[in-house]
């Protein structure tokens, strides 16, 4: 494929055949896999908004042109580390690896927090991002879904493409959101609040067993294997921490909806 370079005064919403708009998840309960603690089994997720795609790469594109201070090469190492956008060939222009269509990634919590503020938006939650990531195509609730849950774990399993593919190339979800799985693993607002860190066990938290591997076997449903990597996953990041295979959404409050 020929280079693709998007320089500054280029086109960068959305291609014209790439879905619109948030999709509207309903209210419900997110039954966490691996519940944060004793009294959080069941956390009552509020209806809200949530980005049908994950961010692209033109749409991040605009967002720094019009906020240079987010530019690769100007946002302090406090916020990003070094290989923020490494894909793009410059601060406004994409690289070859970097189709305009394919999810942003090597962005950082910092950075995909303040995009999604532009945006008078938010990150979602863990309980948000889980609870509409667990519907399948015709199921709101497919996370006892054999074939659902091999599809994810089959994708966790190969390594990240060196060009990742456009958003939105396969079907919908049943709230009408494309690639919560099977093309980059996202962003949450509280990416690590889950497990706890190396600092608890170090100040004597009595429950060795929320540490590293071993937490999988107090996992509430020890079938859900692909919603504990997941987790495992987020907690073992930092804000300023951005690879190859993370990218993210944006998501909205929605009051009064049900």
């Amino acid at each position: 494929m020929g280079t693709l370079l998007l320089a500054v005064g280029a086109p960068t919403a959305l291609a014209a055949d790439l879905p619109r708009g948030p999709a509207k998840v309903k209210s419900g309960v997110y039954r966490p896999v691996y519940p944060p603690s004793p009294e959080e089994t069941e956390i009552q997720v509020q209806p809200f908004l949530l980005d049908r795609t994950p961010v692209t790469n033109a749409q991040y594109l605009a967002f720094v042109r019009k906020n240079a201070r987010w530019q690769k090469g100007k946002v302090p190492r406090l916020f990003v580390d070094e290989d923020y956008l490494k894909l793009w060939a410059s601060p406004t222009r994409l690289g070859p690896q970097a189709h305009p269509d394919a999810p942003v990634v090597h962005v950082s919590w910092f950075t995909a927090k303040a995009y999604c503020e532009a945006q008078g938006a938010r990150l979602p939650t863990e309980a948000e991002w889980e609870y509409a990531g667990s519907a399948s195509e015709t199921k709101q609730d497919a996370r006892k879904d054999p074939e659902f849950l091999a599809r994810i774990l089959s994708w966790y399993s190969r390594p990240t493409p060196e060009q990742l593919p456009r958003v939105a190339q396969g079907k919908a979800n049943y709230w009408g959101l494309h690639d919560m799985h099977g093309l980059v693993w996202e962003w949450v607002a509280d990416f690590g609040n889950a497990l706890v860190s190396g600092d608890s066990r170090e100040s004597g938290d009595p429950d060795t067993l929320r540490f590293c591997g071993a937490g999988a076997i107090t996992a509430k449903d020890r079938d859900d294997y692909a919603s504990f990597l997941r987790i495992a996953f987020r907690s073992s990041l930092q804000p300023a921490y951005t690879t190859a295979g993370l990218g993210f959404r944006c998501a909205r409050s929605a009051a009064g909806e049900s």
